[in-house]
């Protein structure tokens, strides 16, 4: 049963990409808003992507994925089910 994304380990082994399935684009503005009302502090804000910081550091993009920064596997699961269920579903 897929968990509605696909997370990849990045070559450093400090980051996760997340890819939500069925997603081909997303309101960068609308999900970056609830990412910061997650308890998220952003930090850029382009159209390119937003980046957050908080229990990790997160870069949003417009495709809908997210470069979760943390070597806790369990963490970023835990944000890419987070991402999958609430945030790109805005």
């Amino acid at each position: 049963m897929s968990d509605g994304f696909v997370m990849e380990l990045c070559g450093n082994r400090a980051a996760w990409q997340i890819v939500p399935e069925n997603v081909e684009s997303i309101d960068l503005e609308s999900v970056g808003n609830i990412i910061e009302n997650a308890g998220y502090e952003v930090g850029i804000r382009t159209r390119l992507c937003w980046t957050f910081f908080g229990p990790c550091d997160l870069t949003l993009y417009p495709s809908g994925k997210l470069l979760v920064k943390t070597e806790n596997k369990e963490l970023a699961a835990e944000v890419a089910r987070l991402h999958v269920e609430k945030w790109a579903k805005s």
